[in-house]
């Protein structure tokens, strides 16, 4: 359940400029991110990094919103940053979540995320609160490749639809 509910903390961060109305969310500067997530759901804070150019950063939000699973219902733009409302239906497990976003976009981001998952249909839903902490850290490392996502136990995930 950690691991379900850190990567659906990725996800929001990662979906941070899908927009399916007029407003949209500034895209994030291609390099090094580090994001430290922590949350109601997670033992300890988790630390990630993601190498990103802007063709990653677009295939990310793509594929951390379920692979057209999710909608984004509701993107405002607040004097504070931005506001979001997603759903997702992936099989049986189903999920809401709000997220209040702010930050420059170019050298920090906050995501604070309040989240329910419903694993199966009849099961209680399982709420959480997360909050990923983004910050720019610089150009990506030698040896990384834009869409490369290393998690907390150092291994590297691609982005889908990225090449080596």
């Amino acid at each position: 359940m950690t691991r379900i509910v850190l990567l659906s903390s990725v996800a929001c961060v990662m979906s941070l400029g899908l927009a399916a109305h007029a407003e949209e969310l500034p895209t994030r500067k291609a390099g090094l991110w580090e994001s430290t997530v922590t949350g109601s759901t997670l033992p300890a804070p988790q630390v990630i990094k993601q190498c990103i150019d802007d063709k990653t950063d677009s295939l990310a939000q793509s594929a951390a919103m379920g692979g057209g699973n999710c909608k984004q219902t509701r993107l405002e733009k607040t004097s504070a940053g931005y506001e979001i409302d997603a759903a997702c239906q992936m099989g049986q497990m189903s999920s809401t979540a709000k997220s209040v976003i702010s930050g420059d976009f170019s050298s920090r981001i906050t995501a604070k995320i309040s989240s329910s998952v419903v694993m199966a249909q009849g099961q209680p839903p399982v709420t959480s609160t997360t909050t990923v902490e983004a910050r720019y850290v610089g150009p990506c490392a030698a040896g990384q490749k834009p869409g490369d996502i290393i998690m907390p136990d150092g291994k590297v995930v691609r982005t889908p639809g990225t090449t080596k």
